[in-house]
């Protein structure tokens, strides 16, 4: 491969990658640099002219002359009977500069190279790349699925980027085939070894907030803002919503008429149920409608430990804690306040759990209370496998329990 031949093979290659002139010059020099400092040893005495679009690549090495025998460095120096086969004038002391053909390097030196060259050509592609995707972090992005396999699936974007979608970042009734079109936010941009890595989520609050961006107008345009999103992803999310204008209804806007708006993102997050709460800087305000659709009938709230009681009528109870304890959860994520929900009951109508002390142990009564199951029938009322969900105790522990506790009101 002569001079020419590589200028011209990276032109075209500049034209492919979309690399500018002053770029690929750059790349070509520090790669000839690069093979001029392997071969001699020093590469700062050199001169090289680049020009892609002509295809001009000149080598210029330049010496100082020095007396005969007394050259130290002959790729620096040049002993001045050498210097005067150039150019019959020269004098010690004077610099002489040679041209560098190409081929003179040799075959191999001239193939490291090309490979040099298109090695720093794709660090840069990956370098832009990088960068490009790390500006767009927390943004939404439409994508086709490459391949999906068991753990992971790979997108391609329009301009054939590829990104990954791990399974941990896909909602759980998640499944794509080759070809399916999907959105997700880029989560994270990091370089793996000399590659990027763009990491893509359909799991992130900010999936499901990026979403009410994209598909409410009042929220594009400034008008409502999202205060905070919590999630379940696939079953339930909660989202707190403000408006300064007086005139909007944040939650109707967001929610659309007859839920026209809220449909389509319910149906790109796999039928995750959304909840759309005005936000408010009333903490038991804010804490009564985090726990919709419950009906709170009172609540003590301790600012200092970030917790508050909340007391409902046990019809309402389990509507707070919500299917898999998800309501109360999101509750307590929405508002930073640890929720434990009471019964709101005649205390004759039912039984304390600590009046079974003698039968049941009282660790056990204590993970009861800790999910706000103090009575004997706010236990009743739940069915084993809620119990199992809710508590840290065994399946076999709950049964006996619930068989004490029964005894107690058929006595």
């Amino acid at each position: 491969m002569n001079s020419l031949a590589l200028i011209e093979s990276f032109a075209e290659f500049k034209d492919d990658k979309n690399i500018d002139r002053e770029t690929l010059m750059s790349i070509i020099e520090e790669s000839i640099r690069n093979v001029l400092k392997k071969q001699y040893g020093s590469a700062d005495n050199y001169d090289i002219i680049v020009n892609p679009d002509k295809g001009d690549l000149e080598i210029w090495r330049n010496r100082i002359v020095v007396e005969d025998g007394f050259s130290e460095d002959d790729n620096e120096e040049i002993e001045l009977s050498e210097a005067r086969k150039i150019e019959p004038d020269f004098e010690v002391g004077e610099e002489v500069s040679e041209e560098v053909k190409l081929e003179d390097l040799g075959r191999r030196a001239v193939l490291a190279l090309g490979q040099n060259l298109r090695a720093k050509v794709v660090e840069h592609d990956n370098t832009l790349i990088y960068k490009t995707f790390k500006d767009l972090v927390g943004e939404i992005i439409n994508g086709e699925v490459h391949f999906a396999k068991r753990n992971h699936a790979v997108v391609l974007d329009e301009d054939d980027n590829e990104m990954v979608l791990l399974k941990d970042h896909q909602i759980p009734s998640d499944f794509f085939r080759k070809g399916d079109n999907i959105r997700a936010v880029i989560e994270e941009v990091e370089m793996k070894g000399s590659k990027p890595m763009i990491k893509l989520s359909r799991t992130s609050p900010l999936f499901l907030e990026k979403l009410f961006e994209q598909e409410i107008p009042e929220i594009a345009e400034g008008l409502i803002t999202v205060k905070k999103v919590v999630r379940h992803p696939g079953e339930k999310a909660k989202v707190a919503v403000e408006s300064y204008d007086d005139r909007i209804d944040p939650v109707g806007a967001c929610v659309g008429m007859k839920g026209s708006r809220i449909h389509g993102i319910v149906r790109e997050l796999r039928n995750e149920n959304i909840d759309v709460i005005n936000f408010t800087t009333n903490t038991q305000l804010y804490i009564t409608r985090a726990l919709s659709p419950a009906k709170i009938t009172s609540m003590e709230i301790n600012e200092e430990k970030k917790q508050v009681n909340v007391y409902l009528h046990p019809d309402e109870v389990s509507r707070a804690i919500g299917r898999g304890g998800h309501n109360i959860r999101l509750a307590t994520q929405l508002t930073g306040y640890e929720i434990d929900v009471f019964r709101d009951v005649d205390t004759d109508e039912d039984v304390e759990l600590s009046e079974f002390s003698d039968e049941i142990d009282a660790w056990i009564i204590e993970e009861f209370n800790k999910v706000g199951l103090d009575t004997a029938k706010s236990v009743l009322e739940l069915d084993i496998e809620d119990l199992v969900k809710r508590t840290d105790l065994e399946e076999e522990t709950i049964l006996s329990v619930v068989g004490i506790l029964k005894e107690e009101f058929e006595d």
